[in-house]
């Protein structure tokens, strides 16, 4: 489950396994050419058009996988849904792991993505089901790039607006289709800075996470556009007493898909207290 606390200007996970404090490690990468297999460009350049690319392809469809490695045990939260480019608006059908004993314990959560809000419906802890949860990202210490137990698809590309070291690996598939693959580190307050959107959130999180360098791999296709995207963050949990490591993987697809996405009415957005668990 999602944990908010309206006291402290934090975000904590998802789910009631999950969230003690999802955010994922770093490594290092270096830099080096790509004339050698023929891969026109600058890698930096490629990785600062790229949000700019999906904009100008106005949707696609998306999926996400989210994991966090803690005492010996994988958590995996899986997301499937749509995102509209140019309104900055999302769709995620967000599901939650089962329990040790392999019941469906938690039921989906649906989640609107927008530049400044997370909205979710069906979080549970107190929340009526036909009532939404609505968290402003810039108060989350992860910038909601991990409490929603899914990372929006339009800032997972802004990302990579603060990329300032990238190999280029070599060219590979996602899906049947052919990408070329990047692996590099992005600067959060870089990214943030550079965005177009969204940049109070990515402060935010490059505020609260152990350190604002973020691993990256990426596949673009042809026209340059995300195909595949993993992250690696850290997070300083106080609840574990130390750095928490998640990996947030985006897959994006059938570009130009429908994606609309309708806000709740301010009446149907829960005003009570959130339980926390």
């Amino acid at each position: 489950m999602v944990v908010q606390r309206r006291k402290r200007a934090e975000g904590a996970v998802v789910t009631a396994v999950a969230m003690a404090g999802l955010m994922a490690a770093v490594a290092g990468c270096s830099g080096r050419g790509v004339a050698d297999t023929g891969r026109a460009g600058n890698p930096v350049d490629a990785m600062h058009r790229a949000a700019g690319v999906l904009i100008t392809q106005g949707s696609s469809k998306a999926s996400t996988a989210m994991e966090m490695a803690a005492g010996g045990t994988r958590v995996t939260i899986r997301g499937e849904g749509v995102y509209d480019y140019r309104a900055r608006l999302g769709r995620l059908r967000v599901t939650l792991p089962r329990d040790p004993a392999g019941a469906e314990e938690h039921q989906p959560i649906t989640e609107l993505l927008t530049p400044g809000a997370l909205y979710m419906k069906n979080r549970g802890a107190g929340v009526p089901s036909d009532k939404w949860v609505r968290i402003a990202t810039a108060s989350l210490s992860d910038g909601n790039l991990v409490t929603g137990g899914a990372t929006d698809p339009l800032a997972a590309a802004q990302i990579l607006r603060g990329a300032r070291t990238v190999t280029y690996v070599g060219p590979t598939t996602v899906g049947g289709t052919p990408v070329w693959h990047y692996r590099g580190i992005a600067d959060l307050g870089s990214a943030a800075r550079a965005a177009e959107t969204g940049q109070d959130a990515l402060a935010a999180a490059a505020r609260g996470f152990a350190t604002p360098q973020v691993p990256f791999d990426v596949y673009l296709d042809d026209e340059g556009r995300i195909r595949k995207l993993r992250h690696r963050f850290s997070y300083d949990n106080d609840r574990m007493g130390k750095a928490v490591s998640v990996t947030s993987v985006t897959l994006l697809y059938d570009f130009g898909a429908p994606a609309t996405v309708s806000l709740p009415n301010a009446a149907d957005i829960f005003a009570g207290k959130i339980a926390e668990q």
